[in-house]
C-alpha cells in the first residue's frame, strides 16, 4: 500500500524552546487503521491536531495524498473528526447534525436525505433521526458523532479519545463496532488514546509516543512481543523490569547479571552492542511454576507474597531477584493455585521470552 499520510521531519513547539513534538517521521499507508498510543502529554493530540489543520507544524511537512497540507485550511482537507465529547450540535436533531457538514458542502437536498440516512444506518442509528443529542445515551451520541465524520465521505478520519466518556462494557463493545466498520468501508483511520487494550483491539499498527517522539512503529503482536525499548516494554501491557549488567553476549543472546548477582539469559535484538547495562523485559503470563531440573535456563526459587484472584487468571507477587514486586500471572482454567503467602516455589522461563533493551 502506498503512503497516504506522511509526517516529515514534523516538529511543534508552543513556547520556541520545549517541543512538544520532536523529528517526527511517521507514514500511514491509505485504508489503514493507526492508532497513536503513549501517556498524557506525549504528542499524540498534538500530531493529530496538526493534521487535521488546528494547529500549524513549527518545522517539517505534512503530506495528505501526495499533497503538502500545512498551510491548507482545516475545512479543505476533506477530514473527519470525532472528538470525546461528540461535539454535537444540542439545538438541531440527529439528521440535522449528519446534515450540517453536506449543506456546508453545497449538497444538495435529496443528496442529503440519502446520505444522511446511509450514515445514519451504518451505524445502526436510523430509527433516532427526529431526536436531539440530549435524548440520547452516551454511546449513541458517538455513534452519531462517527457517522457525522463519515457522512461527507472523507478522505481521511481522525479520532482523539472518543470512547473515553463511556463506560468499560460499551466501551469495548464500540472498539469492536469501530473496527468492524472500518475494515467495511476501508476508509483511513487515525486513532488517539492512552488506553493500550484499546490501541491493541483496534489498531492495524501502533505508534507509541513518548516524550513527543515515537518510541516505536509496529503491528500490535510486535510491540508486546518484542518491544523496542523498556518504555514500550512497560506502556503496552504488564512487564516485569529487571535492571543488570551485561556479563556476555554472542549473537542475538546475551547474559545479564541481576541486582542480587544472579544470571538470567536473554535476547538482545535492539540492543546497542557497546551496551553494559541492560533493562530486562519478561511478561508476567511467560513465567512458568514448578519447571522441571534443567527444563528451562533460567529458573529460580521465588517466595509467594501475595495472590490476587481475578476470575479468569490470578495474579502472583513474589520475592525473587532481590526484589519483591516481581509478578506471575497463571491462568485460572483448571481452577485457583493453592499457594499460602510465604510459601517458596521454583519458577523458570524462556531465553526467548526474556528482551535485554536499552536502559532508559
Amino acid at each position: 500500500m502506498a503512503d497516504f499520510v506522511v509526517f516529515d521531519r514534523v516538529e511543534k513547539t508552543y513556547d520556541g524552546q520545549s517541543l512538544v513534538v520532536r523529528d517526527l517521521n511517521l507514514s500511514v499507508a491509505r485504508g489503514e487503521f493507526l492508532t497513536l498510543l503513549g501517556p498524557s502529554g506525549s504528542g499524540k493530540t498534538t500530531t493529530l491536531m496538526m493534521l487535521a489543520g488546528f494547529e500549524m507544524p513549527t518545522a517539517g511537512h505534512i503530506v495528505l495524498d501526495g499533497k503538502p497540507i500545512e498551510r491548507l485550511p482545516p475545512h479543505k482537507r476533506n477530514i473527519g473528526m470525532v472528538f470525546q465529547n461528540y461535539a454535537l450540535f444540542p439545538h438541531m436533531s440527529v439528521a440535522e447534525n449528519l446534515a450540517f457538514p453536506l449543506q456546508m458542502r453545497g449538497v444538495g437536498r435529496a443528496e442529503i436525505q440519502t446520505r444522511v440516512a446511509s450514515a445514519l444506518d451504518m451505524v445502526q442509528m436510523g430509527r433516532f433521526a427526529s431526536r436531539r443529542p440530549a435524548q440520547l445515551s452516551g454511546g449513541q451520541q458517538q455513534r452519531i458523532a462517527l457517522a457525522r465524520a463519515l457522512v461527507f465521505e472523507p478522505q481521511l478520519v481522525l479520532m482523539d479519545e472518543p470512547l473515553g466518556a463511556l463506560d468499560k462494557q460499551l466501551r469495548e463493545h464500540m472498539q469492536l463496532e469501530i473496527r468492524h466498520l472500518h475494515a467495511r468501508l476501508g476508509v483511513t483511520f487515525i486513532y488517539v488514546t492512552h488506553d493500550q487494550s484499546e490501541a491493541l483491539t483496534m489498531s492495524d499498527r501502533i505508534a507509541v509516543f513518548n516524550n513527543g517522539a515515537v518510541e516505536q512503529v509496529a503491528i500490535p503482536s510486535v510491540l508486546y512481543e518484542n518491544p523496542a525499548s523498556a518504555f514500550v516494554a512497560r506502556f503496552i501491557g504488564e512487564n516485569n523490569g529487571i535492571e543488570g549488567r551485561i556479563l556476555a553476549r554472542e549473537d542475538r543472546r546475551c547474559v545479564v547479571e541481576a541486582p542480587g548477582g544472579e544470571r538470567i539469559e536473554a535476547v538482545s535484538d535492539t540492543l546497542d552492542p557497546a551496551a553494559r547495562e541492560a533493562t530486562l523485559s519478561l511478561r508476567p503470563e511467560r513465567v512458568r511454576l514448578f519447571p522441571s531440573p534443567g527444563e528451562l535456563p533460567n529458573m529460580f526459587e521465588a517466595t509467594v507474597a501475595e495472590l490476587i484472584y481475578l476470575g479468569d487468571h490470578t495474579r502472583l507477587r513474589v520475592k525473587v531477584l532481590g526484589r519483591d514486586d516481581f509478578i506471575i500471572k497463571v491462568a485460572n482454567a483448571t481452577g485457583m493455585p493453592d499457594f499460602a503467602e510465604g510459601a517458596r516455589i521454583p519458577i523458570g522461563w524462556r531465553r526467548e521470552d526474556c528482551h535485554a533493551l536499552a536502559v532508559n
